[in-house]
């Protein structure tokens, strides 16, 4: 069985990784489904939608520089109609921004040069120029 670009074949998964699941075919072929590449939504942990073992309908994607098979399960997925977003992280406390506000506020009076201003020879204009 010849795998091409656009082909649609089944596969056991012979290893998960944070970056993607290892497909293996029937002729012994071995490709990667990227972790991108697993739905459309935001994959957080592969571990939650793919394991070891797992037999899976795969597509194929191509071939990269190196012959290595890409492939897909997103592909033969059905698009959601509004993909859905990863949760917005929460305020931090007050505290925090209190020393945040604090901190962006004390930079801004010292300026733009600041930073290491005071410190002996740390400023380039202080170098000696031979003539």
């Amino acid at each position: 069985m010849q795998l091409d670009s656009g082909a649609v074949a089944e596969g056991r998964i012979t290893r998960v990784t944070d970056f993607g699941a290892f497909i293996q075919f029937e002729n012994g072929e071995t490709g990667l489904v990227h972790i991108s590449q697993i739905a459309h939504s935001f994959v957080r942990n592969i571990h939650d939608h793919v394991h070891e073992g797992d037999t899976i309908e795969v597509k194929v994607l191509g071939r990269d520089e190196r012959g290595r098979l890409d492939l897909s399960i997103k592909e033969l997925l059905e698009e959601p109609e509004e993909i859905p977003r990863p949760r917005a992280i929460g305020r931090q406390s007050p505290q925090f921004e209190a020393k945040l506000r604090s901190f962006m506020r004390d930079a801004k009076e010292r300026g733009p040069g600041a930073i290491g201003a005071g410190k002996k020879g740390s400023s380039s204009t202080s170098t000696k120029r031979k003539k």
